[in-house]
């Protein structure tokens, strides 16, 4: 898998006799139940395999996340949750776990399950983006997302990625005919509030300086 220094393929699956056989959900859950993976593990589960965020989290990219989730919130939309690094159960064999989800309704309506889909998915990519180009996104288009952020740390840029269709070359057949790249000075909107606009550089952790 391409950036294997930021993730790594973790018991991606089991052998019987020569056919692979991939974790589901339940099975992923189960483990973490039961203490197969360690609670310190950042885990992702992704199309039956298990993934192990390997980098650790640098302070540009939690700042990040958290100026993101601020001017989510303060967009003040009615019966969204906006939730941080927390599980999007996808289908039965995918359980990533996105920086920002937004979903719909709010926090009890996820009191039994993880929600199946979102509005609104967004990752911060420093070492991890080349994955969340390719296998996120495919992941993402597939389950019929429609908006997908990717925040380019090492390029100060916000690819917004919009409309999933099915794309045969394309990790999991699918990917977003809409593909944009804003930089820090540009200004953009959500399809949340497509009147309200913020600079990209306000999502940004500041530019260091020389």
């Amino acid at each position: 898998m391409s950036e294997s220094h930021a993730t790594e393929t973790f018991r991606s699956a089991e052998t019987v006799g020569s056919a692979r056989r991939l974790w589901t959900r339940h099975e992923f859950e189960r483990a973490g139940e039961l203490g197969v993976f360690g609670p310190e593990e950042r885990l992702e589960l992704i199309a039956g395999e298990v993934i192990r965020k390997v980098a650790p989290q640098k302070t540009p990219h939690a700042t990040t996340i958290r100026l993101i989730e601020e001017w989510l919130r303060g967009l003040a939309i009615a019966d969204i949750d906006v939730r941080v690094q927390l599980p999007v159960a996808l289908d039965d064999h995918s359980e990533p776990e996105p920086d920002i989800t937004v979903a719909t309704g709010g926090p009890r309506d996820y009191e039994r399950e993880h929600p199946s889909t979102a509005l609104l998915l967004v990752e911060v990519a420093d070492t991890t983006l080349a994955f969340d180009r390719t296998v996120k996104a495919g992941l993402y288009a597939k389950a019929g997302v429609q908006e997908y952020w990717i925040v380019n740390l090492r390029d100060r840029v916000l690819e917004i990625h919009r409309s999933p269709a099915p794309m045969a070359e394309q990790p999991f057949g699918h990917h977003f005919l809409s593909v944009t790249r804003h930089t820090e000075t540009e200004s953009v909107s959500t399809l949340l509030a497509p009147a309200v606009t913020v600079r990209v550089r306000d999502l940004l952790p500041r530019a260091a300086t020389a």
